[in-house]
């Protein structure tokens, strides 16, 4: 054993093109094969309503599917990496094919270097869908879901929303639509501690996205003094630019969702200085967005150590502990995600949290991989 050939770096590429090829193509084709089953099924679920509203064709596969389409790869990519590692590594092993490989010289470290570098351009593919690509064609995503399908034609904007943009300063805005050219209702309040000092309140406001100015034809300011004395004037013609964006108003959790990694970013400085009481949402899924794709390589290293091993049961087994290693993930990181928008946990701790102890089973059960 001693004075065995190590294989060639000939022999070498042709093993990391066997694997890498194996690992993609389980990949891709496990993927594709569900993406048409949930297209099949969505479009058979919401095809009544397409025909009712009058959607156009083109509107549904471009609009909707294509950008629907990168969401779903995304959501589950982690998942399906895990199972075509799993899938063919069990093969693999159930042939004596990784045996054969580490007899033949090949280290179990060198053996993992092709699942890695496939591993690597998955999280790659999913950082970029998950910071560029998904958040701007969730945008048409939702306009399609409001337009034709009936149960997301409510919108995502509550009839009363106060909002902080300052510090002591609040905004309240009452029945506001982005299909309206005004908005039924407006104010202003200025606090000094927990008392009111002033409020600025109009009707019938607009809202310039391009100058970002807030206009109205007349608008009234009261002021509260001391011994609960009110003295109020009105004025016309209300024109002011204050810190606050029309799309800061719908629910939070929608609109950063149609962020890019550097509005969110941008939008994330902004809460900050406001002290708005959302920065945990906001600063959750900055962090979610770098740590879930990451879980490609923790996952393919504890796919390929837990099923090179040739064991009775065979796949069924592996797929089995696999499924449920990866579903202990996801749902691990779904709560610590929610512990963490409730403030209880720091934001970042709560998202790498899973990353962490997963990568510690990883590290784990790869030490007690065959060799």
């Amino acid at each position: 054993m001693k004075n065995r050939l190590l294989p060639s770096i000939k022999g070498y590429r042709i093993l990391d093109r066997y694997i890498l090829g194996k690992f993609l193509r389980t990949y891709l084709f496990g993927l594709a094969m569900i993406i048409v089953i949930v297209v099949v099924f969505d479009y058979t679920e919401k095809v009544d309503d397409f025909t009712e509203l009058k959607a156009p064709t083109r509107a549904i596969i471009v609009d909707y599917y294509l950008n629907f389409i990168p969401y779903f790869i995304n959501q589950f990519s982690g998942l399906f990496t895990f199972i075509a590692v799993i899938f063919f590594t069990s093969k693999m092993a159930s042939q004596t094919e990784i045996v054969a490989i580490l007899s033949g010289g090949v280290s179990f470290k060198r053996f993992l270097w092709p699942y890695m570098l496939g591993a690597m351009f998955i999280t790659l593919l999913s950082f970029a869908l998950s910071l560029w690509i998904i958040p701007i064609s969730q945008r048409d995503c939702v306009e399609f879901q409001r337009k034709y399908i009936k149960r997301q034609q409510v919108l995502p904007y509550d009839h009363d929303i106060y909002r902080q943009i300052d510090d002591g300063t609040y905004a309240y805005v009452r029945g506001y639509s982005p299909n309206l050219e005004r908005i039924p209702y407006f104010a202003i309040d200025r606090f000094d501690g927990s008392s009111m000092v002033e409020q600025l309140d109009a009707a019938s406001v607009s809202f310039d996205p391009q100058t970002r100015r807030w206009t109205a034809p007349r608008y009234t300011i009261r002021r509260f003094e001391e011994g609960d004395e009110v003295s109020f004037k009105q004025y016309r013609n209300l024109d002011t630019l204050i810190n606050l964006d029309a799309r800061e108003l719908g629910h939070i959790e929608s609109l950063i969702k149609t962020m890019t990694i550097g509005e969110l970013n941008d939008f994330l400085a902004q809460q900050r200085k406001k002290g708005a009481d959302d920065v945990y949402v906001i600063e959750v899924e900055r962090h979610a967005r770098f740590s879930y794709p990451i879980s490609a390589i923790i996952l393919t290293l504890i796919g390929v150590s837990l099923s090179s091993r040739k064991v009775r049961g065979g796949m069924g087994f592996h797929i089995g502990m696999g499924i449920a290693l990866c579903f202990a993930y996801i749902m691990c990181g779904r709560v610590f995600e929610q512990i963490a928008v409730s403030g209880s946990l720091p934001a970042w701790f709560g998202v790498w949290l899973p990353n962490f102890i997963f990568a510690v089973i990883a590290v784990v059960i790869y030490y007690k991989a065959p060799k």
